[in-house]
């Protein structure tokens, strides 16, 4: 397959069961949430899950979280100085012609998520290398996940019923907190730029790849915040277009999938609770689309 030539536009559904889909640091790891109470799950978060899967692929990825570090390797700098290819093109001199092009090309052709997501890569100056300051714009483009309707978000003391250190002073039953989103329909949506593809190598090999990640975005993924099961991608559109520019924007795009609740419910507590209405992109022309439930194709290509 070649370099990727046609728009792509996705919507995903995920439902949250009694788990945390992404704790806020600021917040004592509360569930995000909105000014209005809406759950949210960072473009960050989503995008962490989507490397691990594409490392579950045995692909190479630049930005690997140190519990799931699989190359021995203990940052971006060590990465990519352990790599032949690009320590020579280090040693370069920092005026040298065409480093930075070169740097920022054979990074797009090593590490999928560079080609993917894009990526800075910020080095200071070292004892053979000079300073490295190359900024990659990546063809795939992530939103931060919105629920449909406000959460409601839960929290319950829990106990350590052992001391972590021989001679702890405090007792074994030290407290904590626990906190979960009893149930929550998030929309998530993104695309895949054609222009910024064609600069970084990005393949219909490599959409297909970002497709099955996010299709299975939450397997391998259990915590004890995230109980296997809690959380899924219920239904999943990827969305091609027929031109490069697509047919329609990806904010029309986005906008014009929508959800309402089902008569008669007031406290969604399920997916099947809500009616998603996808009639006008399935009516407009120059658009295919696969739909996935629960990880399986539906439809294909209609």
């Amino acid at each position: 397959m070649g370099i990727l030539t046609n728009k792509i536009d996705f919507i995903g559904f995920i439902t949250v069961q009694r788990a945390n889909p992404n704790g806020d640091p600021i917040n004592g790891n509360q569930p995000r949430t909105n000014y209005d109470n809406y759950g949210e799950i960072s473009d960050v978060c989503i995008k962490r899950k989507v490397r691990n899967r594409l490392q579950d692929m045995k692909e190479k990825i630049v930005v690997m979280s140190d519990e799931r570090n699989d190359d021995g390797y203990d940052s971006i700098r060590s990465r990519v100085e352990g790599n032949p290819t690009m320590e020579k093109i280090l040693k370069m001199k920092e005026k040298e012609a065409n480093r930075t092009r070169l740097f920022a090309d054979e990074a797009c052709k090593i590490w999928i998520d560079v080609r993917a997501f894009g990526q800075v890569f910020a080095l200071k100056k070292g004892t053979n290398v000079d300073a490295v300051s190359v900024g990659v714009r990546g063809p795939v483009s992530i939103h931060t996940a919105v629920s449909l309707d406000p959460v409601l978000t839960t929290s319950m003391q829990i106990t350590k019923s052992v001391n972590g250190e021989p001679g702890d002073k405090k007792g074994s039953d030290t407290m904590g907190m626990k906190h979960r989103v009893e149930f929550g329909l998030y929309k998530l949506v993104g695309s895949i730029n054609v222009q910024l593809a064609e600069k970084t190598g990005f393949s219909e090999a490599d959409a297909e790849k970002i497709k099955k990640a996010l299709v299975t975005l939450f397997e391998n993924d259990a915590s004890s915040a995230r109980p296997e099961g809690s959380i899924e991608m219920s239904r999943f559109y990827w969305i091609q277009h027929d031109n490069k520019t697509g047919r329609l924007s990806s904010a029309k795009v986005h906008r014009s999938m929508y959800t309402e609740k089902k008569d008669n419910v007031e406290l969604p507590r399920k997916f099947e609770d809500y009616i998603i209405n996808d009639e006008f992109l399935r009516k407009t022309d120059g658009i295919t689309i696969e739909m996935y439930e629960d990880g399986m194709l539906k439809n294909d290509g209609l």
